[in-house]
């Protein structure tokens, strides 16, 4: 319950504000973008990720399982995990989305990545706002590559969880 109480915390405040302190201490570069963007999205993860385990904990095949004696493994690994796989394929996936966006956000505003690394976000700034009125494709190039790149990954995501979702094995 205190480290729900330290998510609810966390999540009360703004990614982006937290992502921009965060780095703008740090430093950019990619390490740091990397740390600071799978500590912001991973803990407010684990909230929905805890949730779908209490609901299924509760469940009666569960009661059943540890009345015939199976042990916290088998009952993690055959019981609970097959069922909370689809919505953590789908948070997971949304997820990617959002990171790939927050990144081009960072390296836009120059907290991202160093600028000798190729970023759809830096890309889009420095050197290339510079250039837009001139060659416009050089702004759409990116804007279009991370749509599709997000689109794809939630289309992907939306197809596992049909293929893995128990619920949805009788229905074929």
């Amino acid at each position: 319950m205190v480290m729900q109480r330290f998510v609810d915390a966390w999540m009360s405040f703004p990614d982006l504000i937290i992502l921009i302190v965060v780095v703008s201490v740090l430093g950019p570069g990619m390490i740091q973008v990397i740390f600071v963007l799978g500590l912001t999205f991973g803990i407010a993860g684990s909230r929905i990720v805890r949730g779908a385990v209490v609901s299924v904990r509760e469940n009666m095949y569960i009661h059943a399982a540890q009345s015939m004696g199976a042990g916290t493994t088998r009952i993690l690994l055959q019981h609970i995990l097959p069922n909370i796989l689809p919505p953590v394929i789908v948070l997971f996936t949304t997820r990617v989305g959002a990171v790939i966006l927050v990144e081009s956000g960072l390296s836009f505003l120059g907290f991202g990545v160093p600028p000798p690394a190729p970023t759809w976000g830096g890309m889009l700034s420095g050197a290339g706002r510079t250039y837009m009125y001139m060659a416009p494709w050089l702004a759409l190039a990116p804007g279009i590559c991370i749509t599709i790149v997000v689109y794809a990954i939630n289309v992907l995501g939306d197809a596992m969880r049909d293929l893995l979702d128990p619920r949805m094995r009788g229905s074929r």
